[in-house]
């Protein structure tokens, strides 16, 4: 709840710490090789926003572990005939029949064709909407358009402007990029992060001696140190990058420096605990992180919004269910350090059996058919939409006003937010879309394998996103947790609440072609955590 700076629901709060145990159970139980102690116990360690070591890990790659187990699961069934996969098909579409969800209209993206898949309810597991940032630590493949398609069919879209910028990235180098790389949160555990004291100094790191180096997270949060929550360090490392203390090309970036570390406990414990992230991070910056500090910039990494859901996990859609990082639940304004793959594996394998199970005894066997009222209409809208973004021939790529939107996102409404620039953002925006129509160049056909057309629809629908994200920034007058209004802070630079105005969450319905969004306001009542000032001094 402290860590979410209190903007997320009490009860599912307590749903998921009450579940994580059994969570790791099930987790070993698929083979996911967590590291253990010399007993052979679980080891734990700390991350991000705690002091005591609560977090199971899989060296720095705990995340790519669980996924590696969820997927063998998953193929165990689909080679028991229990799920049909359909690889290389993209989610275009929902289909709503008679107020309830019953499917949904994909393309094959080798043959084009476009399908509609029917059922008696359907789940949303497609993961948050970074990406409208362009640059990000997720993967390129990922996108909004499964939850804003859902969106625009009538499910609520829930503080959308709650996106976090992780702290330990590698920074960009160029606009040759099209991605950043996460370094794991784990590396804080024994990296400690500083910048010189003096602004412009461009020596290298090992020639700045220690009394001429700011500790800056160590210096204004003692209590907690390099370990603060994502949302204040980088926070931390943007002001110290904007006082012109910032190191390497173009000054974006700050020092994560391990001499310590290895001086105290030798190189050979630093490799067994984070040999993978330092291979890593020397491959692609030709740097040696055991000789020399890395280089971190903060980067968007994972966002808190996402479609609104109640407890059961089903959304204003009836029969629409969203599970993990495609709906809002769980984190509030900021997303502690593993919480993510917690929220994910509770909502799959303990909540959704239970939910789902419950909501179709109540609505019992229906017709799954391709004749439903609603089928036709959706594969229409599809296909009329692909013959669109092909019929264009314009002069832009998709890339270049995805890449061009990511900017303004980034300026605008990226880490330090103000009126002056939401609303500048919210001027060129639709001006941007408006040319995106006019002039975005689909190169090839439909049927046939052919990213220019997948590129193209999900970059109109983050033109979309982007707005409401925007208009969500500039409602939330506050500062809480990883959205922070220059206008809303302390004397001492720390964001500022306003739990009096803005203790809700905020639930935006669609509103038509061209129309302003309806805001609907879910209040936050908090019965067994109560209000306090967010401090981590």
């Amino acid at each position: 709840m402290k860590g979410g700076d209190f903007r997320a629901r009490e009860a599912n709060v307590y749903r998921l710490a009450q579940i994580s145990v059994e969570i790791i159970d099930q987790c070993v139980a698929q083979g996911v090789p967590f590291a253990r102690e010399y007993g052979g116990l679980l080891d734990t360690r700390s991350f991000g926003g705690a002091q005591v070591s609560r977090t199971f890990y899989a060296r720095g790659q705990t995340g790519q572990q669980l996924l590696l187990g969820a997927y063998q699961a998953m193929e165990r069934q689909i080679g028991l005939g229990t799920v049909a996969m359909y690889p290389r098909h993209e989610m275009l579409e929902l289909i709503v029949a008679d107020g309830r969800a019953r499917g949904i209209v994909t393309r094959d993206m080798v043959t084009g064709e476009i399908e509609a898949h029917m059922g008696d309810a359907v789940v949303l597991a497609t993961g948050g909407y970074g990406n409208v940032f362009y640059l990000s630590t997720n993967a390129k493949g990922c996108n909004t358009t499964a939850i804003w398609r859902a969106h625009r069919k009538g499910a609520f879209f829930a503080n959308p402007c709650f996106t976090q910028i992780h702290p330990t990235c590698i920074p960009v180098t160029g606009d040759h990029q099209s991605k950043l790389t996460l370094m794991s949160e784990s590396l804080r555990n024994d990296g400690r992060v500083w910048v010189p004291k003096k602004m412009g100094d461009s020596r290298p790191p090992e020639q700045i001696p220690e009394a001429e180096r700011d500790y800056f997270l160590e210096r204004k949060y003692p209590s907690f140190g390099n370990l603060v929550p994502r949302d204040v360090a980088s926070r931390a490392a943007k002001e110290a990058c904007d006082q012109g203390r910032g190191v390497g090309p173009g000054g974006r970036g700050v020092y994560l420096d391990f001499a310590e570390a290895i001086a105290r406990l030798g190189a050979g414990a630093i490799k067994e605990r984070y040999g993978n992230l330092f291979d890593m991070y020397e491959r692609i910056t030709a740097e040696n992180p055991y000789e020399a500090p890395m280089r971190i910039y903060p980067a968007v990494h994972y966002t808190m919004g996402g479609l609104w859901v109640d407890y059961d996990l089903m959304s204003t859609v009836p029969g629409l269910f969203v599970t993990g990082e495609a709906n809002f639940s769980d984190h509030g304004a900021n997303r502690l350090g593993a919480s993510a793959l917690m929220q994910g594996l509770a909502d799959g394998y303990f909540i959704l059996p239970y939910t789902l199970a419950d909501y179709l005894a109540q609505v019992g066997p229906q017709p799954t058919d391709g004749n439903l009222a609603g089928v036709t209409e959706a594969m229409a809208e599809v296909g009329a939409r692909v013959e669109r973004l092909l019929a264009i021939d314009g002069d832009r790529t998709a890339d270049s006003f995805h890449r061009e939107l990511g900017q303004i996102m980034w300026d605008h409404c990226g880490m330090a937010r103000n009126e002056a620039g939401l609303r500048k953002a919210l001027d060129r925006i639709p001006e941007l879309r408006d040319e995106f129509w006019r002039n975005v160049q689909v190169a090839g056909d439909n049927e046939e394998i052919n990213q220019s057309l997948e590129r193209a629809g999900r970059v109109a629908d983050f033109l979309e996103l982007a707005e409401l994200l925007c208009i969500d920034a500039l409602h939330r007058t506050e500062s809480c947790g990883a959205h922070f209004r220059v206008e809303s802070q302390t004397e001492e630079g720390e964001a500022l609440r306003d739990d009096e105005d803005f203790a809700y969450v905020a639930a935006w319905q669609y509103g038509g072609e061209g129309k302003r969004p309806l805001l609907r306001k879910e209040p936050l009542d908090f019965e067994n955590v109560h209000l306090a000032v967010r401090s981590y001094k």
